[in-house]
């Protein structure tokens, strides 16, 4: 029987990386009794973390799901990752539910990623609570905390508990709605007056907590402005509707590696967050009528869900995960994809509990599970009833922004190499790969170095595929800025019938994109009429090749205006060898240049390292053309020579203490300065020498 939506609770854990957002969720299922033992990141024994990757780095690189049952209630925890590098999975977790639980470190404060998943959350209108964790650390300080808290996020932020004891001597917490103390002696809460030290402090917060509770309805504030107070039946019902209007965010204290204060975070999900039910209809689109339409989270309406993550077993092959929108989806039920135009049948469906697996005959409204083997099914894609199809908005997923060369370590391995990022694009949609013709390279793309890193080290641990990461060849092109004309003859005697052919070819540039025009210019049939393709056709192949680096070349117009045949011993291949040996000569004498791609840049950074960047992008051969400041981040754009581009992300990361970010897309060529130029040439004839040898 599936869950009644009303009893779902559906909450995704966000927060920078490394400030136990796994542990918590561990906590909170040992807590609730989902668990017999409370696993360990660092011994790689918990729930969420279960990836060899994750449990090597001791991080979180998936997002994964895990469910615990507390008061009659079904809690569906996602516990998302918070590097960088893998945020992109944050976003898609916060799709799925009703709220978001934002971990913040004790130590740090709020950093770079706790500002990017509360943008996700403020964007997926989800209300959130904040829970300071670590707080049984060295130099752990809730008050400078929430300070942090206080300026870089924006809401009202208001606690619910204040800490009891402090760094390794943190035992418990104020509550302040009942101003009591919970304190835990050997594992077990036990509830006692409020500590003397603390009365005042817990009166000031108080306080707050009141002010807040008055603030969302204008009849309380009123009743606050003349009484001075408020009963606590109507301020705790007051901060209820705030925390799950999204109008107030809590602020609870925690140590989860201890698992200090799940308790009241346990009570709070239950209590406090919205169910799915609260959360109304989705939006979509109605595929029959091509028209906007919504699905209510009933469970008779049609089936639609969401599949938010795909992962591959080695066992079990692909499992996608999924949220239910609206209906009731069963075991061995067939449903449409959409986007795919591809019917899928169902077969198990189950609840996850991190790797574990347990089936059910269905999942209704607000239920996430998880489906085995889906053909053509990826992340982002929508599930529904075939009879009335209907397809959720897609997750909008960063682009990649950097590349790196691939190359195998051992030969004959480029088809598994293919197979490998295939499968491993599947699971991770911020990975993008393709061969690039001009360079001849098989280029991977992700978010950061770390990410294509993780690529590499996934192809050889589950694909058993070894590869070499190289940086990319930039695909440098050649032309002229001069006019230039000469002959190219090639005449070759050899017993039997010679080789004859004859052209005289005029060089001149054309403008920047416009690529190759061949001109023929013959009269009088000095060149005879069915040489002429050939004669195109050289000139042709050595462009292709190369004359001053081995670069195509481009944006030439190549005119053929005389030249001389024999009536026995021409031939298309003696003309063509003429042509190209003609291009090679004319085009030395035409003032030969370099050409090199240029990227237009957007980097986002906090507005006190704008001037930094500006200095360092202009270090790099860049031009700014522009800046907005947008509150505490400017967004500054640029153009940039690609080859200048190739290191930039650990120095974005060092400059901004890991708060910037960027993206760069292709703009048009320009000429390479002369110095960098000729750096080129010699590497480009070094390498050639280095192929003769071997």
């Amino acid at each position: 029987m599936a869950i009644e939506i009303g009893k779902i609770r559906n909450v995704g854990v966000v927060g920078h990386g490394g400030v136990g957002k796994t542990s918590l969720v561990e906590a909170l299922l040992f807590t609730a009794g989902a668990l017999t033992r409370l696993g360990k990141v660092d011994d790689g024994s918990t729930t969420t973390d279960f990836d060899p990757d994750e449990i090597k780095r001791k991080i979180s690189i998936n997002t994964a799901v895990a469910y615990c049952d507390w008061k009659g209630h079904r809690i569906n925890l996602v516990d998302t990752p918070g590097y960088g590098d893998f945020i992109a999975d944050a976003r898609a977790g916060l799709r799925v539910v009703e709220a978001a639980v934002v971990v913040v470190d004790a130590v740090a404060g709020v950093q770079v990623q706790t500002e990017k998943v509360w943008k996700f959350a403020s964007e997926f209108e989800l209300p959130r609570v904040i829970v300071v964790n670590r707080l049984d650390r060295e130099r752990a300080d809730f008050y400078r905390t929430l300070d942090s808290i206080g300026r870089r996020l924006k809401g009202r932020v208001v606690p619910l508990q204040i800490p009891v004891g402090e760094e390794s001597g943190f035992k418990g917490y104020v509550d302040l709605g009942k101003m009591k103390a919970v304190v835990y002696a050997d594992g077990k809460p036990g509830e006692t007056d409020i500590p003397g030290e603390l009365g005042d402090r817990a009166k000031e917060y108080r306080e707050k907590l009141v002010e807040a509770a008055a603030e969302t309805d204008d009849e309380l504030l009123s009743k606050y402005l003349e009484e001075g107070s408020l009963g606590e039946p109507e301020m705790l019902r007051a901060l209820r509707a705030g925390i799950t209007e999204g109008k107030i965010v809590p602020v609870l204290c925690a140590a989860a590696s201890r698992n200090l204060g799940t308790l009241p975070l346990l009570d709070l999900i239950v209590h406090e967050v919205p169910s799915p039910a609260d959360r109304g209809e989705v939006a979509g689109t109605d595929v029959r009528a091509k028209q906007a339409g919504t699905r209510a989270p009933d469970p008779k309406a049609p089936v639609t869900a969401l599949v938010f993550k795909t992962l591959s077993d080695p066992h079990i092959g692909k499992l996608s995960i999924f949220r239910v929108m609206s209906g009731t989806l069963r075991a061995d039920s067939t449903l449409l994809n959409p986007a795919r135009g591809a019917k899928e049948r169902m077969g198990h469906v189950s609840w996850l509990q991190g790797k574990t697996q347990k089936n059910v005959e269905a999942l209704g409204p607000g239920e996430i599970g998880v489906a085995q083997k889906l053909k053509e099914t990826l992340t982002g894609d929508t599930l529904c009833d075939e009879a009335q199809p209907f397809e959720l908005p897609r997750i909008v997923f960063p682009e990649p922004a950097i590349s790196f060369a691939i190359q195998p370590k051992t030969r004959g391995d480029e088809d598994k190499i293919s197979n490998a990022l295939a499968r491993i694009a599947e699971e991770d949609p911020t990975v993008h790969y393709h061969f690039d013709a001009e360079t001849k390279q098989l280029l991977v793309s992700g978010v950061g170095s770390l990410h294509v890193e993780m690529v590499v080290e996934r192809m050889k641990r589950k694909y058993n595929v070894d590869v070499n990461l190289l940086p990319p060849r930039i695909p440098y092109k050649e032309t002229v800025k001069g006019r230039a004309e000469g002959q190219g003859k090639y005449k070759k005697q050899t017993g039997g019938r010679g080789q004859y052919g004859d052209v005289w070819l005029r060089v001149e540039p054309l403008a920047r994109g416009a690529g190759f025009e061949f001109v023929d210019d013959i009269f009088g049939g000095a060149v005879p009429r069915n040489y002429i393709p050939s004669v195109e056709k050289g000139v042709r192949e050595c462009m292709k090749k190369g004359i001053l680096a081995g670069y195509p070349i481009v944006d030439l117009q190549v005119t053929l205006y005389d030249g001389s045949y024999h009536e026995v011993d021409s031939s298309d291949m003696a003309f063509q060898i003429a042509a190209s040996m003609g291009l090679q000569k004319v085009f030395a004498d035409a003032h030969p240049i370099m050409l090199e791609p240029i990227m237009t840049v957007e980097v986002t950074c906090p507005s006190d390292a704008a001037g930094d960047i500006i200095g360092d992008l202009n270090s790099r051969r860049g031009r700014i053309v522009g800046m907005e400041p947008a509150g505490e981040t400017a967004l500054v754009r640029a153009v940039v020579p690609m080859a200048e581009m190739l290191t930039y992300e650990s120095t974005l990361r060092s400059m901004t203490g890991g708060r910037g970010g960027y993206s760069m897309e292709f703009s048009h060529y320009e000429e390479v300065p002369a110095f960098i130029a000729e750096k080129v040439v010699k590497e480009a004839k070094a390498e050639r020498e280095r192929a003769e040898k071997h």
